[in-house]
């Protein structure tokens, strides 16, 4: 028998949690989806999740959430990571870092699906420890009773996602990457079973930087100047991939990168607001 997992890439702000809203439900119907599993470091004002946000997400129908480099940006995900048993922060922090290292979410039919997050370690934040000797620690800590295993590699280097990918070949069902917000075409099944994608994309305001305002982004890059980095709101898309692993093996038969179109937000300022600024 097989089951299916949804994985969304990055969540940017508020244009990122209606698409969410909208849509999730939706394709978790569509494609007979049993775990959906999303990355939400960007999803409060684009840096950072708070304890109000990790609600809504639970609300929306998402079961394991990861984390990235932006883990601790805002000081009250503290609560989440001590007392929520669905989040993960990357394995490769350092071991006093608050925060889980894997968790398991347990599917209607009974099976057990477990994700770990990894933090690259080329042009990203320093002070962390090998990906690759993380992740196999985690691995032998994994109750026995886990069928499948979900890896977010959370790096600016494609050619770290690909080791990784190759690293863990045959012995986990998915490897996808996260973190530069832009969708690859490179989604397979890999010799041993295990589904790969570089990035699974950005579910966020597409017509912008990354997430961002081009406006300020230019005026950054262009003076050297630091401007708000407000979120944007135009062409919002919901990125990430449905993997099929087989029950019994807890391998992956089969990969698809999902894209939805969202619906325009015409709220500039709601958007634009507090909630929604991060200086850079």
């Amino acid at each position: 028998m097989s089951v299916r997992v949804l994985c969304v890439g990055d969540v940017v702000g508020r244009p990122g949690r209606q698409l969410l809203a909208e849509h999730l439900a939706k394709l978790t119907h569509t494609h007979q989806v049993e775990c959906v599993i999303v990355n939400a470091e960007n999803i409060a004002g684009g840096s950072g999740l708070t304890p109000q946000l990790y609600e809504k997400l639970k609300r929306y129908g998402v079961h394991l959430i990861t984390l990235g480099d932006h883990t601790y940006r805002r000081r009250d995900v503290i609560e989440i990571l001590q007392n929520k048993d669905d989040v993960v922060r990357p394995a490769n922090f350092p071991s006093q870092a608050t925060g889980r290292e894997f968790a398991v979410y347990e599917t209607p039919s009974g099976l057990q699906i477990a994700v770990i997050a990894l933090l690259g370690r080329m042009f990203i934040r320093p002070a962390t420890d090998c990906p690759y000797h993380a992740v196999d620690r985690v691995l032998k800590a994994l109750p026995r009773s886990v069928k499948g295993v979900f890896i977010d590699m959370h790096a600016e280097a494609t050619s770290e996602k690909i080791a990784m990918g190759w690293h863990l070949n045959g012995r986990v069902t998915c490897v996808f990457g996260t973190h530069t917000h832009v969708q690859t075409a490179d989604e397979r099944v890999l010799s041993g079973g295990t589904a790969y994608i570089t990035d699974l994309g950005m579910t966020g305001p597409h017509d912008s930087v990354l997430g961002r305002r081009k406006d300020n982004v230019l005026k950054s890059l262009i003076t050297g100047m630091n401007y708000p980095f407000d979120v944007a709101i135009g062409d919002p898309r919901l990125h990430g991939a449905v993997v099929t692993m087989d029950e019994a093996t807890g391998r992956a038969t089969a990969i698809e990168r999902i894209a939805v179109q969202g619906t325009m937000v015409d709220n500039l300022q709601s958007h634009n607001g507090p909630a929604e600024k991060s200086w850079h």
